[in-house]
Order: structure tokens, then C-alpha cells, then sequence
């Protein structure tokens, strides 16, 4: 079970390190496009300066002599020597400071007495070989943009998962705690032997009750029924506190059943029980409640064969009986302590001035 619960945050762990493995490599591609992109401009340059040494090339060739030329002309010819020269220099400077792996040309080329022939071979080899470069450079950009993109969008598919992951574990989360909060306040709430609501359960229910019977948005009158088991106490002495836990569980079971399901049953505390009726119309009708929560009692004793449970119950009603609802369970145990002074397993209303 243990390993379930840790694979969502393994997932988690595993998808954030392919999302920086992802992230190293796009910058690494990104790196490799920006040097692509500055061999690729520096192979512009020296195809710009291949093409103005062509240009001083063809230059040369126009002012090339002939037998009977004026010296004008031979002027020009040294003129357009000296200026191919020149643009053989400048290319041969680019080439040669190249920051990648790249044939040199030799300074003899840029020398106004080297040979055209030569000159014009290493033009051909420089201009070949920069038009292959900047077109391998180029490749190498789309092809790496390519590589950018694709990674991009598994990036962006690994954050959605990771999004997903995320929000199902906060929703697993949540649930966790809305159910621990739940447990906790029904902790709060409810006797743990028995189930039943407690005190604190008991007065919340009877203020709700309470304000909504003096609003008017509850018909009727509420009553509180106030349990004492008489001879417990020689259950637990006699038979010890097991057998006690078991009557208590048992009975509070049978008098769950013997109300309505509105009503409410209290555990009070020890062997003293309080249940809350929601609406009545006579007292009849709360005497037909005592006399079934006594039935239960002589049921449950009966049943575990000891013979000595009995109950004392206090009848207590609001607004009739009681004005004041909040004095409703202790004019209701004043009612049950009657029972017992006259000899126990009965039960009684309070009276009009309790």
C-alpha cells in the first residue's frame, strides 16, 4: 500500500528530471544555433569578399594589354593589379582568422606579382568551399530548430502531466483531509464505545432544535428523555467491565432502534443516557417512549441473563412543561432522580415549577 501512495510523488520526481534534462539540452541546441548562425554570417562575409576579389578579377581582364595600347591603359592594368591584390589580402585575412577548421590561403596569393592563374584556382577552391560551409551551417540551423521544437512540444506534454499529477495528488490530498476532519469531528461528536452522540453532540442538536422551534419553521414542542441504568454499577462489580462495555453497546443499540429516526440518543455519560424528541403531540406519546426505553433495558438484561438492570427515566418538555430550553436536561435528570428516591425503574414528568 505503502509503495501506491509513493508512486504519484515518484512520477513527479521522475518527470521534473526529464523536464531538466529536457531544459539542459534545449539550451545546449539553442547554444549550437547561435554558433551556427555566426559560422553561417561569417561564411557570408568571406563569399561577400570572394565576390569583390572575383569582381577586381574581372577588372583585371578588361584592362588586360595589347601590342599598340597607350600607357593610360597600362596604368590601368597596374592599377586593377594593385586592387586584386588587395581583395586577395582582405579574403585571405577573413579566411585565415576563421574560428572554425577551414583551408588557409597562402600570403603568396595576395602578392601583386602572383600568378593569376594560381589566383584564380584559389578563388574557385575558397568561394567552393565557403558555399558548401554556409550551406551545411544552414541545414545544421533547421535541422537543430527542428530538434527545438519537437523537445518543446514533449516539454510542454511533460508540464501537462506534471499539471495533472499535481492536481490529483492536491484533490487526494484534500479528500484525505476533509475525511480526517470529518473523523475528528465525529470523534468530537460521539461517545467511542457506543456510537451514540455525546453530550456536546446532544445540547448542539438541542439549540438547533430550540431556534428553530421559536422561529416558527419547526412545529410542536420538543421533549428530553433522561436514562439512568439502575444496578449497573453491580454489573461491573460482579461481572467485570467487559460484560459491562457489552450491555452498554447492546442497549444503546436497542434504544436507537426504539425511537424515531429524527430523535436523537445521547450517551450522557457512564450509564446515563438522554434522548431528544424532535416533535410530539401528547404526553402520551412520551410515555409510550419511556415505557419502550425501559422495554429495551429489561430486554438487553434479559437477553445477557443478569437479571439486575432496570431504568429510572425523567420526562422533561419545552415549551410547556419547561421555559427554558436550556434547563430542558437538567429539569429532565431532576425528573429521573424522583424516580429513583421513589423506587427506580418508572418514569416521570417534571413538574410545572422545576
Amino acid at each position: 500500500m505503502t509503495r501506491f501512495r509513493r508512486a504519484p510523488a515518484l512520477l513527479a520526481g521522475a518527470s521534473l528530471l526529464c523536464l531538466l534534462i529536457g531544459l539542459l539540452y534545449l539550451a545546449l541546441q539553442i547554444r549550437t544555433i547561435f554558433s551556427d548562425q555566426l559560422k553561417q554570417e561569417y561564411a557570408g562575409l568571406v563569399l561577400e569578399a570572394a565576390g569583390r576579389a572575383n569582381s577586381a578579377r574581372a577588372t583585371l581582364d578588361a584592362w588586360q594589354p595589347r601590342p599598340g595600347d597607350s600607357e593610360a591603359r597600362a596604368q590601368g592594368y597596374r592599377h586593377a593589379r594593385v586592387e586584386l591584390a588587395a581583395r586577395l589580402g582582405s579574403l585571405a585575412a577573413l579566411v585565415n582568422a576563421s574560428p572554425s577548421a577551414a583551408p588557409r590561403m597562402p600570403a603568396s596569393a595576395s602578392m601583386p606579382a602572383a600568378s593569376l592563374t594560381e589566383a584564380d584556382a584559389l578563388l574557385a577552391s575558397v568561394t567552393t568551399y565557403w558555399l558548401a560551409q554556409r550551406d551545411t551551417d544552414a541545414a545544421d540551423i533547421r535541422l537543430r530548430i527542428t530538434h527545438v521544437a519537437n523537445v518543446l512540444i514533449a516539454l510542454a506534454a511533460l508540464l501537462f502531466c506534471l499539471l495533472l499529477t499535481a492536481l490529483g495528488m492536491y484533490a487526494k490530498r484534500n479528500r484525505q483531509l476533509v475525511g480526517e476532519s470529518y473523523e475528528f469531528e465525529y470523534a468530537a461528536l460521539h461517545d467511542p464505545m457506543t456510537g451514540l452522540p455525546n453530550r456536546r453532540k446532544l445540547f448542539a442538536v438541542l439549540d438547533d432544535s430550540a431556534a428553530r422551534l421559536q422561529a416558527g419553521t419547526a412545529p410542536g414542542r420538543i421533549a428530553v428523555l433522561y436514562v439512568d441504568l439502575d444496578g449497573f454499577k453491580q454489573v461491573n462489580d460482579s461481572l467485570g467491565h467487559r460484560a459491562g462495555d457489552e450491555f452498554l453497546i447492546a442497549v444503546s443499540r436497542r434504544f436507537r432502534e426504539s425511537v424515531r429516526k429524527g430523535d436523537v440518543v445521547a450517551r450522557i455519560g457512564g450509564d446515563e443516557f438522554a434522548v431528544l424528541i424532535h416533535e410530539f403531540s401528547t404526553a402520551d406519546e412520551l410515555t409510550e417512549v419511556a415505557r419502550r426505553l425501559i422495554a429495551c433495558v429489561v430486554a438487553t438484561d434479559e437477553q445477557m441473563g443478569i437479571g439486575l438492570v432496570r431504568a429510572s427515566i425523567g420526562i422533561a418538555s419545552f415549551p410547556d412543561l419547561v421555559d427554558d430550553y436550556q434547563r430542558l436536561v437538567a429539569a429532565a435528570d431532576e425528573a429521573m432522580y424522583r424516580v429513583k428516591r421513589s423506587g427506580k425503574n418508572g418514569y416521570a414528568f417534571t413538574a410545572q415549577d422545576d
